[in-house]
């Protein structure tokens, strides 16, 4: 099992600094993720500023952009890495892309399929000048000449992973992705019960199984020293699985462990504007669920312990802090490696 961190600088002015101290402390991949920031950009200058360490998006929104751009961003960070890209995609939800990107979003499970089918086409056009000739249900490619192709590269193959909860998306990984990338709002039975299944069953549509895949995890780790520290940090997970929760996308999960109503419960406290009350509606069974809890000295153990058999990567949800001593990591890195 490969340990990973997020990339937490994604202006790419400071990433090359975050990258280079991440491979430090001997971490085998750093993902960026697109919310205030572009998830490419910061990862060429990490590509840039590092020798070992893989990069990744985790994830890119693939509704937001055509596969074209997406490929080409893709294609260059892939040369710029030497073959270290991972290019992570991930749907987001009705609202978004329909309001803030301006993008369709119907039937999201099969179009994100075509959209990889496409993207593989794209780059099969780059590395061997094949002809244009994809033509799917949501989306083609049948149009290029000498000046819109890059050319080939040394590692022209790309691993993709989709990220998902339900398992609908599980099955797209498993049929059409090389990896998964389990959402942080998960629990062990619901990662074993459901996700591997899932993807498992879409795999075997492809002449696979849910073993010739990459899952990648991120968790929930409530840590501290004190029981001040600890208390705060689990305020902050608190907090951010009533906001997951609050989202229909995640109800299956709710569901799984027993608590259905939760989810529309949170719904309606956050349509009234009271996000502060949502924290303290999060109980503690489900916080055991989604979450592990580890003093700093037994994290890498207690996260091989929990997740060995079921992931071939694992991180923490939340980015290293600037000021955390490169040292301190490394020393978890090699305890996670020991285990």
């Amino acid at each position: 099992m490969k340990i990973d961190a997020q990339l937490g600088s994604l202006y790419p002015h400071l990433a090359a600094g975050m990258a280079r101290r991440m491979e430090a402390m001997g971490f085998d991949t750093v993902w960026s993720f697109e919310a205030g920031h572009d998830p490419f950009l910061p990862l060429m200058a990490a590509a840039t500023a590092t020798e070992r360490l893989q990069i990744g998006t985790n994830i890119a929104v693939a509704f937001g952009r055509s596969p074209f751009a997406t490929a080409q961003a893709a294609w260059d960070l892939q040369q710029a890495s030497g073959g270290r890209f991972h290019l992570g995609l991930g749907t987001q939800v009705r609202a978004h892309i329909e309001r803030r990107y301006d993008m369709p979003f119907e039937h999201p499970a099969a179009r994100l399929t075509d959209y990889i089918r496409c993207l593989r086409a794209i780059f099969d056009n780059f590395q061997n000048n094949t002809k244009p000739d994809y033509q799917g249900p949501f989306y083609r490619f049948i149009l290029s000449n000498p000046a819109f192709n890059p050319g080939p590269i040394d590692h022209p193959h790309i691993p993709i992973y989709v990220a998902g909860v339900n398992p609908r998306m599980c099955r797209v990984a498993g049929e059409v992705a090389d990896g998964f990338h389990v959402h942080p709002m998960h629990s062990i039975a619901y990662l074993r019960d459901v996700v591997r299944p899932a993807v498992d069953e879409g795999a075997k549509m492809a002449g696979k199984s849910v073993d010739n895949l990459d899952l990648h995890a991120s968790v929930f780790a409530v840590l501290g020293e004190t029981e001040t520290e600890r208390s705060a940090s689990a305020q902050q997970i608190r907090e951010q699985i009533a906001f997951y929760a609050s989202t229909p996308s995640y109800r299956a999960l709710l569901a799984h462990h027993g608590f259905e109503d939760l989810g529309k419960k949170l719904s309606a406290v956050m349509r009234a504007g009271e996000i502060d009350k949502m924290a303290a509606m999060v109980p503690d069974e489900l916080m055991a669920e989604v979450s592990i809890s580890s003093d700093f000295a037994n994290l890498g153990a207690a996260l091989k312990q929990r997740y060995t058999g079921l992931v071939q990567r694992i991180a923490t949800y939340y980015p290293i802090p600037d000021s955390e001593p490169v040292e301190k990591w490394a020393a978890m890195v090699k305890s996670f490696e020991a285990a």
